[in-house]
Formats: C-alpha cells, sequence, structure tokens
C-alpha cells in the first residue's frame, strides 16, 4: 500500500514540473512575439514608415503611435501659447486651435471653413501670399480680428504634404502686441532722451558763447592789447570750454542724460588742468578729497565745474611766483543741514537735508587784502561770482596761509 501511495506522489510531481515548464515555455514565446513586434515597431518609426510621438519618460521612451499619437498631439497644440491652423492649398482654414480664435476674437466653429485671407490686413495679403509660395516663410504681418482691430503678429508658415492633403499649409502666429507697446515707450524714451541731450549742449553752447563774449569785451575795453594777451586770453577760453566738455564725456561713458558722477569728473578736470599749466621747474602738487559717489545734474556740475577751474587755474597763474615747490588741495564734503521754511505759506517747517560744501586751496602767497574777489576787474573772479550767483550758494575767502575758498552749495539747490 505505501508502495503505491508512493508511486502516486512521484507521478504527480513528475506531472507539475511538466506543466510548469510548458507554462516557462509559453511565456517565453509571448516575450519572443513582443519583442519582435517592438523591433517592427522601432525599425518602422526609424525607417518612416509609421507615424508616430516618441516622448522620453521617467520609466523610458513612451511611444503614441498613428491613433494614441493624434490625441497626445491634440492636446499638445490645444495647450501651446501660439496660435495656429492649418490650410487647405486655397487658404481655406481646415483647423485652428483655442488660442488662434482668441487672437482673432472670434467664436472658433466660426473660423474653420473660411478664408485666411479673410484676416489678413490687407496692405499684407501680397507678403503673406508670398509665404505660402515657399516650403517654410517667416516674418512680421497684421492680422483683422473679428472687431476689425489690426493685430501685429510673427507668423511663420510651413508646407505640408500628407495623403490626401497636398499643398497644404501649416501656420502658427505669436501676439506682438505687448512687445510693440515697449518697443513704442522705448523709442519715447529714446527720443525724450535725445530732446533733453539736445537741449542741455544747446544751453552749453551759449554758455560757451556768452564767455567768449565775456572775453571780447574785456580786450575791446583796453587800448592796446599785446600779442601775449590775446594768446591768454584763446588759453582760458579753451580751458572754460574743455571744462563743459569733460561733462558731456562723463556723461557719455555713464550712460546718463544729466547725471554726473562729480568725484570723477574732478579728478578728470584736473588732470587736465596739470598737463595744461606748465611751470618750469615749480613742483605744484594737486591734491584731491572728494566724497565718493556724489552725483550732480548738469544745473550744479557745469558752473560748480567751472568755477573749480577758475580757481584752480588762479592758483596755478599767480599762487607760486618764484618758488619751486606749492601745492593745491580740492575737498568735496557732504554735509546734513537744517533748512527752515514756510509750508503752505501758513506754518513753518525745519527738516534735515544734504548739502555740500566745495574748497580749493593753495599754500601761495595769498591774494592781497586790496584786492576784493566779489568786486574784482579780473574775469576769472568775476565769472565765479557769477557762477556763485547762478547756484544760489555763497563763497568765503581767507586769506591765511595761502588761499582758501569755500563755497558752500545750499540744501534743495536744484540738481541735489
Amino acid at each position: 500500500m505505501s508502495s503505491k501511495l508512493a508511486k502516486n506522489q512521484e507521478s504527480r510531481s513528475y506531472q507539475a514540473l511538466l506543466d510548469e515548464n510548458r507554462a516557462l515555455r509559453d511565456d517565453i514565446e509571448s516575450l519572443r512575439a513582443r519583442l519582435g513586434e517592438a523591433e517592427e515597431l522601432k525599425r518602422a518609426i526609424s525607417e518612416g514608415d509609421l507615424d508616430a510621438l516618441v516622448i522620453p519618460g521617467s520609466k523610458g521612451q513612451m511611444i503614441f503611435t498613428v491613433d494614441s499619437a493624434d490625441h497626445a498631439y491634440r492636446v499638445l497644440v490645444e495647450t501651446m501659447n501660439e496660435g495656429t491652423a492649418t490650410l487647405a492649398c486655397d487658404g481655406t482654414i481646415l483647423y485652428c486651435n483655442r488660442h488662434f480664435a482668441e487672437l482673432l476674437r472670434m467664436p472658433l466653429p466660426t473660423i474653420v471653413g473660411t478664408s485666411v485671407y479673410r484676416y489678413i490686413a490687407p496692405e499684407n495679403a501680397v507678403i503673406f501670399k508670398s509665404f505660402l509660395e515657399h516650403e517654410k516663410g517667416k516674418g512680421e504681418i497684421n492680422l483683422l480680428t473679428g472687431g476689425g482691430i489690426s493685430l501685429p503678429v510673427y507668423l511663420s508658415s510651413s508646407s505640408l504634404q500628407t495623403e490626401g492633403l497636398p499643398n497644404a499649409w501649416c501656420i502658427v502666429v505669436t501676439d506682438l502686441t505687448e512687445q510693440k507697446k515697449n518697443e513704442e515707450i522705448l523709442a519715447k524714451a529714446e527720443l525724450a532722451r535725445k530732446k533733453e541731450i539736445h537741449h542741455r549742449i544747446k544751453n552749453n553752447l551759449q554758455v560757451i558763447s556768452s564767455l567768449l563774449d565775456l572775453e571780447a569785451e574785456k580786450l575791446s575795453n583796453r587800448e592796446s592789447i599785446e600779442k601775449w594777451e590775446v594768446l591768454e586770453a584763446f588759453k582760458e577760453s579753451q580751458d572754460r570750454v574743455m571744462s563743459i566738455a569733460l561733462i558731456h564725456e562723463e556723461l557719455h561713458e555713464g550712460g546718463e542724460i544729466d547725471k554726473l558722477k562729480f568725484s570723477a569728473y574732478l579728478e578728470k578736470l584736473v588732470e587736465n588742468l596739470l598737463q595744461t599749466y606748465s611751470l618750469g621747474n615749480a613742483d605744484v602738487s594737486l591734491n584731491l578729497d572728494l566724497e565718493e559717489n556724489v552725483f550732480f545734474d548738469m544745473d550744479i556740475a557745469v558752473p560748480l565745474g567751472m568755477i573749480v577751474n577758475e580757481l584752480v587755474s588762479n592758483s596755478f597763474k599767480y599762487a607760486f611766483p618764484n618758488r619751486e615747490k606749492g601745492k593745491i588741495q580740492i575737498k568735496l564734503l557732504r554735509e546734513e543741514k537744517t533748512r527752515n521754511g514756510p509750508r503752505n505759506n501758513k506754518e513753518e517747517f525745519t527738516e534735515t537735508c544734504i548739502g555740500y560744501t566745495l574748497i580749493v586751496s593753495d599754500d601761495g602767497i595769498g591774494i592781497p587784502e586790496r584786492v576784493d574777489p566779489e568786486n574784482s576787474d579780473t574775469l576769472g573772479l568775476q565769472l565765479v561770482n557769477i557762477l556763485v550767483d547762478q547756484l544760489d550758494s555763497e563763497i568765503h575767502l581767507k586769506r591765511d596761509r595761502g588761499t582758501e575758498f569755500e563755497i558752500s552749495i545750499k540744501c534743495g539747490a536744484k540738481g541735489l
């Protein structure tokens, strides 16, 4: 009995192994068949025998064949930010996406089946037709919306050659409305900038003309004029023009219209003055102590630069006769100042604001006591007083240990 039971168990084990083996062979055959199908699909896609959409994914490439790719393609087209449409060879719109209809401000069903030329601005009809005469075309044109409004767009077209739809086109349009608005704003800003530059140049040319008039008047009042006096007058006029020209140079390099970094400007100005005035063997140093990041507009920079030019030039010319050494110093200090005044003609107000002090000094022989800087007969000092008044500022002269001019630029001066 036990022998028969053992034999039955052995028979069932063997049968189970056979069944398992058959199942494995079936699985292998199924895998081989699927592998063959995948290889054939890959070949068909690579050789162009089958339309498909291949999208890389987290689990490898996902392949959408004709039926499934059509859905994926439509989702892509409907969610894109550009308007797109398919055209027949005569310009009939066969299909358009939602965004194309939104650009034209019309319901999508009313667009399909109509001629695309209905939505092309008349002045752009010829250029649009030329796009369709080539395999690919692109450029800016205007579309006409349902409300008759002209819409600037960038349009690109590509020919389509598909079975049952010969000589068709696909167009893609991008709305340029915001870009055109921004371009218009930039153009207006550039025009305003050019006008401002021309205005500033005109004003400064008028300043130069007035300076030459003053110089000519000074010479015309003389009964006799020496040649060296004429040359000196030309040299001084040249320095004054240079002080203004440097301002425009600094503005150009800084990319500004009328805001000038004054410390950088003064450094260039005094460098030019050092090169201009040769004092033989005299060793004259020019030291700068300038507040950084001080910006003035043209209404402050031009007169203040000319004041520095006049005072430093005077020091070079008159402060160090028969001396081998000398020192000229320029300081520009930023200060907090208190300003008082009426508000709305009723209340008094007090506020703290930023003002500036410019000091030009030398350790030369000094200006004689008999010379009154405010009523001087020299054109240089006359010009300094005119420019100080133009700035609505104050100037103070110290004569001890050389010469020192201190100019206080009032709080609230135009350009601060």
